[in-house]
């Protein structure tokens, strides 16, 4: 029983870490979905694991009907996980979350395989943040820290602190890039996994190749008014060969 209060009072205190909107703790009890998925899906997966595989589903659908989001009784689900709004979310059933990860609307936390008994769904690591609609699909590992942008695809492993945007989903950031910049300032919570000044590989190289562009463009422009200039000096000495000829 100490525990299970335990547990109750970190999930409460991880909504107020992680949520501005969240003004008491009455609030939170009554009116977040997340939190209530979350419990639900505990007793859920408990008749799952003893073998009560009917009464796990009828449970988790049960949660799923009061709070919009579906946990299979089957996935794993670590402590202090936060699912904000949460509308929509699928956790399928051998996906497992870390502790500390953070989950927003729409997420998909699917499978890619047909086989019973496999590794079917993704991982993920401790402190991964999941923004809203986005979809991470496969029995793959999603590392420690690792952000995954909004309606970002995501279908191969993860390496842990990057972030991941896009379709398919690529890395434009890893922490071990700023790893002596994260060990002096303690790292801030990105919610819907945005990080300050973060910047896409992409973005850059198409960037570079503009500016390439423009630089060739100038020097072609340099060389067009050099090579009229010639013809013009060209003529003008045409002109006064022939008047001294006359």
């Amino acid at each position: 029983m100490p525990f299970m209060f335990r547990q109750l009072r970190e999930d409460i205190d991880s909504v107020f870490k992680r949520d501005p909107a969240a003004r008491s703790t009455w609030e939170v009890l009554t009116c977040y979905p997340g939190l209530h998925a979350v419990w639900i899906h505990r007793l859920a997966h408990w008749f799952w694991t003893h073998g009560l595989l009917w009464l796990g589903r009828f449970t988790s659908h049960l949660g799923r009907w009061l709070t919009g989001i579906e946990i299979h009784p089957g996935a794993k689900v670590g402590r202090r996980v936060f699912i904000d709004h949460g509308m929509g979310l699928v956790v399928g059933e051998t996906a497992e979350i870390g502790d500390d990860c953070t989950i927003y609307q729409g997420v998909t936390l699917g499978g890619t395989s047909l086989y019973r008994g496999t590794k079917r769904h993704p991982t993920l690591g401790k402190g991964v943040v999941v923004s809203a609609g986005a979809k991470v699909l496969g029995g793959f590992m999603v590392g420690d820290g690792a952000k995954v942008g909004s309606n970002a695809v995501v279908l191969k492993e993860v390496p842990p602190g990057a972030t991941v945007v896009g379709i398919p989903g690529r890395i434009v950031e890893e922490s071990a890039k700023k790893k002596d910049k994260a060990e002096k300032e303690q790292s801030l919570f990105a919610a819907y996994g945005v990080v300050p000044d973060q910047e896409d590989p992409y973005a850059k190289t198409l960037q570079s190749l503009v500016e390439h562009a423009k630089e060739l463009e100038q020097t072609v422009a340099a060389l067009t008014e050099k090579m009229r200039r010639l013809e013009q000096a060209a003529e003008r000495s045409t002109s006064e060969q022939l008047r001294a000829i006359k």
